[in-house]
């Protein structure tokens, strides 16, 4: 495995070394992160003013963060949730949605 300064994912398996780039994780991440109830997109936040918002489709994976450490991928959403809903059920329901997708699209 990488470490968390790489820009891509490897691994070793009986059919050769396999490398997904952090970006591909990220994108498909972010895709099955919107598709969660409560969910409005992924969020900008400008580092400058501390100003938050809303990206494009095209630019989500500005608002994502993807790293390996200790043969462990983490993944970091900054997201924007639909008011009114309870962000601890919108949480929960994202971390297992991300955990079930990416893990199988992975491998890891």
């Amino acid at each position: 495995m990488k470490n968390s300064s790489m820009k891509e994912t490897s691994m070793n398996t009986h059919m050769g070394n396999i490398a997904i780039d952090n970006e591909v994780i990220a994108q498909y991440a972010g895709s099955v992160a919107t598709e969660c109830f409560g969910v409005v997109g992924m969020a900008g936040i400008n580092v400058k003013d501390g100003l938050v918002k809303l990206l494009k489709k095209d630019s989500m994976t500005r608002g994502i963060n993807v790293s390996i450490k200790n043969n462990k991928l983490t993944i970091n959403f900054h997201i924007i949730v639909a008011y009114g809903v309870s962000i601890l059920a919108v949480s929960d329901n994202l971390i297992s949605n991300v955990k079930y997708k990416v893990e199988e699209f992975t491998g890891i």
